[in-house]
């Protein structure tokens, strides 16, 4: 067992019960309002479905239940947990505990001094008529149950919708036979708990439509379960480009046994390349693409340093041998920091980022907090590396980073 899994397992726990402290001072809070009976079934509707989905996301995680659990619940339950309950546990923990103190110390002054003005502390016995104070406690408690509610009803919306988003790059590298070359540029689909059905069906159509020179995958077919390969498997066999479709890993592809996934998707025939090259010809040129595998050779997907720079460096300095003088050199890399170790390759296309997921404004959020490269083209050197928001989704929310399909045309020439 690895140590990210243990601290997993401790936040889980901590979420948990976070989820009955908060269900307790709701509940004590309701009991003060008119009404308290039916505004307290209703929390506790709520809270034993948020706790429910946190342990049938526990359960699954450590037996491997294989019960689908519907994509709305899932949602309700990551964005309450995630988004809700953890920034709260963060900031009324420590309030509470300070206001705890205040009032000892205020209890001991009245003691010492014979102070009797505040033994009885305000709205601690029922009452039928709702104040202000009753009000605002009320408004507490519903407005984050109501939020999560609003924000995972347009998370919903959201996972079934993503774009095309078109980029034209001009390489001094490039032949001037490849001029024009198109690629669509497809990663990060996740087929499991949160992609599946219809929309993997839009996403082969979309693609398709695009009939590009090459479709290039970048990784993470997969959410996490190997159960659900099958079916991401199913989605790069349709897949259509005139002169072939090629894969790489990512992390989340690994997490279950990499050694199965590796075999599984190359048994089905796919291209997938780890630490390894291919070569197609194009209109007469030779066209390399360069396959990097996640991390270092021997380090656990899960493990911190398999995505650390030198994991990346370590891999890179293995790959770069395999590069033909005389070819065209495209690279897929998972992580976008392979940018800066791909030598003098001209294109790079990585993933992982998805954009950042919640973001602010384009250059505020969890993307600049996590990456130095996180969505869209970035150029150095007369370089480029395109990261993708990715087309799936292994969180539910996504702010400013749409969900996208990337289409590529590489030009011929300096860049004005």
């Amino acid at each position: 067992m690895h140590l990210t899994t243990g601290v997993f397992d401790v936040i889980l726990y901590a979420l948990f019960f976070g989820d009955l402290l908060w269900w307790w001072r709701a509940d004590r809070a309701l009991y003060r309002l008119g009404y308290a009976k039916a505004w307290r079934i209703v929390l506790g509707i709520f809270m034993a479905s948020q706790a429910a989905g946190l342990v049938f996301i526990f359960l699954d995680r450590s037996v491997d239940l294989n019960f689908p659990l519907s994509k709305s619940w899932l949602a309700f339950t990551y964005i309450w947990h995630c988004l809700m309950l953890f920034p709260m546990m963060l900031l009324w923990v420590p309030f509470a505990v300070a206001r705890a103190v205040v009032l000892r110390v205020r209890r001991l002054v009245e003691i010492r001094f014979g102070d009797r003005t505040l033994e009885a502390v305000p709205g601690t016995s029922p009452n039928t008529s709702v104040t202000r104070r009753e009000f605002a406690r009320l408004l507490a408690v519903a407005a984050p149950a109501l939020v999560t509610l609003g924000t995972a009803s347009w998370a919903l919306w959201e996972m079934e919708r993503f774009r095309i988003r078109r980029m034209q790059i001009t390489l001094s590298q490039l032949p001037a036979a490849l001029d024009g070359l198109t690629i669509a540029h497809v990663t990060d689909i996740h087929v499991g708990q949160f992609t599946h059905g219809k929309v993997l069906e839009r996403i082969v159509a979309e693609t398709n439509a695009l009939q590009a020179d090459l479709i290039l995958y970048t990784g993470d077919l997969i959410n996490f379960e190997l159960s659900d390969l099958a079916t991401g498997l199913d989605v790069v066999k349709r897949l259509e480009a005139k002169h072939g479709v090629f894969m790489c890993e990512g992390n989340h592809d690994l997490f279950q046994d990499a050694d199965e996934f590796r075999a599984r998707t190359r048994a089905a025939g796919m291209q997938l390349l780890v630490n390894e090259a291919a070569t197609v010809e194009i209109r007469g040129e030779p066209v390399q693409l360069l396959g990097l595998r996640w991390g270092a050779r021997d380090l656990h997907p899960r493990n911190p340093a398999s995505r650390s720079d030198e994991a990346i460096e370590t891999s890179m300095e293995e790959l770069l041998p395999l590069r033909e003088a005389s070819a065209f050199p495209i690279l897929l890399a998972h992580h976008p920091h392979a940018f800066d170790f791909a030598g003098d390759i001209p294109l790079t296309l990585t993933g992982h980022t998805h954009g950042g997921q919640l973001m602010v404004t384009p250059d505020l959020g969890c993307g600049p907090m996590l990456y130095r490269y996180w969505s869209g083209l970035y150029e150095k050197e007369g370089r480029a590396l395109v990261v993708s928001n990715g087309t799936g989704n292994w969180f539910p929310l996504r702010t400013r980073a749409p969900a996208e399909i990337v289409h590529i045309t590489l030009r011929c020439g300096q860049r004005v």
